[in-house]
C-alpha cells in the first residue's frame, strides 16, 4: 500500500451512533448554535476543496490528499446535518418550519437555537435581533445591536427562497417573486428616487459602476431590488415563525396589533401549514 493510500484510508469519520443521535435530541441552544455554525464552516471548506480538485483535474495534477480532505469534510458535514435533523424534530416549531419549502433541518435548528420566544413578545424583537430592522444602526464604539450568526442565517433563508421560487408549493418563494415584481414596478415609476439620492450621498459608489448609473438616474439597481424582495419574504417568514411559535409555546395568539401590517398588507397573510388549534 502506498503512503497516499494509507493516509486516505487511515482516518475515517466515525458515523453517528444511535446513542449520539439520541443525544442530539437533547442539545442545549448553545450547543445547537455551535453545531449550526460548524456545519456551514465545514460546508464552505468542502466547496473550496471541490473547486480546487476540479482545477487540479483540469491541469492534470495529482490531488489524492486534497480529495481525501474533501471526502472527510463531506462525511462530517453529513453527520452534523444528521444531528441537527434530530434536534430540529424535538419542537413543534421545528416540525412546522421543516414543512416549508426552502427550510431544511439545519436552518430550522438554527432558528430554534437562536430565537427565544419568551424574549420576543413581538416579531419586531426577532427582526431587530436578526439585523432586519432598518432603524437599528451599529454606532461606532458600541456593541453590535444584532446577532451576526442569525443575520447570516436569515440571508441563507432568503437565498433558499429564491432557489425554490420556481416550485408550485414554494409559499415564500412565490412571495419573493410577487414582491420583486411589485418592487420593479415601483422602481420604474421612480418611487425610490429619494432613497437612490440618499444612497449616493451616504456611500462611495464608483461613477463607472452599473449601480451608480441606476442611482444617479433615480432608480435602484437590480441587485438592490432583488435584496429588497428577499428581505420582504424573510421578514414575512419570521413573522409567521413568531406567530406559530407563540401559539405552540403560550397556547394563544401573539399580542395585537399584529406587526405583519408593517409589511404593507391590508389583509393579514396567514402562516402556511398551520391551524390555530393547540
Amino acid at each position: 500500500m502506498s503512503a497516499t493510500e494509507l493516509a486516505i484510508g487511515s482516518s475515517p469519520i466515525e458515523r453517528l451512533t444511535r446513542d449520539l443521535r439520541a443525544a442530539a435530541q437533547t442539545l442545549s441552544s448553545h450547543e445547537a448554535r455551535f453545531l449550526v455554525d460548524a456545519y456551514y464552516i465545514i460546508q464552505e471548506d468542502r466547496k473550496r476543496s471541490t473547486n480546487q480538485i476540479r482545477a487540479l483535474d483540469a491541469a492534470g495534477e495529482p490531488h489524492d490528499i486534497l480529495r481525501w480532505f474533501a471526502d472527510q469534510n463531506k462525511a462530517l458535514e453529513g453527520q452534523l446535518k444528521s444531528a441537527l435533523d434530530q434536534y430540529s424534530k424535538t419542537q413543534d416549531i421545528g416540525l412546522w418550519a421543516r414543512d416549508i419549502k426552502g427550510i431544511g433541518p439545519v436552518i430550522a435548528a438554527g432558528l430554534m437555537a437562536h430565537i427565544d420566544i419568551e424574549k420576543a413578545p413581538t416579531v419586531g424583537h426577532i427582526w431587530r435581533f436578526a439585523g432586519l430592522d432598518p432603524t437599528s444602526k451599529w454606532e461606532k464604539g458600541k456593541r453590535r445591536p444584532w446577532n451576526a450568526e442569525l443575520k447570516t442565517l436569515c440571508w441563507k433563508i432568503g437565498e433558499s427562497f429564491v432557489k425554490v421560487s420556481g416550485y408550485d408549493d414554494a409559499f415564500y418563494g412565490k412571495i419573493y417573486v410577487e414582491r420583486k415584481r411589485l418592487e420593479q414596478e415601483r422602481n420604474a415609476e421612480k418611487r425610490f428616487a429619494d432613497q437612490a439620492a440618499q444612497i449616493l450621498e451616504a456611500k462611495r459608489i464608483g461613477k463607472t459602476t452599473e449601480a451608480y448609473k441606476h442611482y444617479s438616474q433615480g432608480f435602484l439597481p437590480p441587485a438592490h431590488i432583488h435584496a429588497r424582495a428577499k428581505r420582504y419574504a424573510v421578514k414575512l417568514f419570521l413573522a409567521h415563525w413568531h406567530e406559530v411559535c407563540y401559539w405552540f409555546h403560550f397556547g394563544e395568539a401573539p399580542p395585537k396589533p399584529y406587526v405583519i401590517e408593517h409589511l404593507g398588507h391590508v389583509h393579514k397573510i396567514e402562516p402556511p401549514n398551520f391551524s390555530q388549534e393547540v
